[in-house]
């Protein structure tokens, strides 16, 4: 690879949101997996929708706004004790079976790696911490910075001059056909991390590479 410098989102990237499935269930047996797609999903729409609005509101704050919408949409009386327990197991979630291997790899391989999040540093560097991975990465960067949340330009030109790196010489790395296009559309080299066989969008923007997994970084 030519590049110098791989970002990575973190959710669906390196961490599974789905991980509160266990934990919804748990709770609320057999309707765990709908709480949890439906959480994942307000929480992306809110974040979009304060955007438009110039109206920033933080990403731990959205979580919690799409947990309760998700429950209540479940018809689940949601309690403090259950609130706390879904919170908490978003700051929990699991780690990607590659993920490890590969960052290990590519940093011994001398590139610059770093995560950018729409997630502020205070849910994002509990998991990385929890994972051991501090050591990875040079930097975990958050739009909670500039209060600017992807896909807009001033977020990827944000996390650039941060890295103090060089539009060509980053590669992004998303799961999210939203991220992959806002990146591409600012100028950086982009792979889409299509874990579930997803239909590609922005046909105009299309990234330079789709895997199935990190695993094909290195192969």
């Amino acid at each position: 690879m030519k590049f110098k410098t791989i970002l990575f989102d973190a959710y669906g990237t390196l961490f599974d949101v789905h991980t509160v499935i266990e934990t919804c269930d748990k709770l609320y047996p057999e309707r765990g997996e709908s709480i949890s797609h439906l959480w994942c999903l307000k929480q992306i729409e809110y974040a979009m929708q304060y955007q438009l609005m110039g109206r920033y509101v933080d990403f731990y704050t959205l979580t919690n706004q799409s947990l309760k919408y998700a429950a209540e949409a479940n018809d689940i009386d949601l309690t403090e004790h259950e609130e706390k327990m879904l919170m908490s197991a978003y700051m929990k979630l699991n780690v990607y079976d590659e993920v490890k291997e590969v960052l290990a790899y590519l940093k011994e391989k001398g590139y610059r790696l770093a995560i950018f999040t729409n997630g502020p540093k205070h849910m994002i560097d509990p998991l990385v911490s929890y994972h051991n991975m501090n050591h990875l990465f040079e930097d975990v960067i958050s739009v909670d910075e500039i209060k600017q949340y992807k896909p807009t330009m001033a977020s990827y030109h944000y996390v650039k001059n941060k890295m103090n790196a060089k539009r060509e010489e980053v590669l992004f790395l998303s799961s999210n056909t939203w991220d992959i296009a806002g990146a591409k559309n600012y100028g950086f080299a982009t792979g889409w991390v299509n874990r579930k066989g997803n239909v590609a969008e922005h046909k105009e923007l299309q990234p330079n590479v789709i895997i199935k997994s990190l695993n094909q970084l290195i192969k």
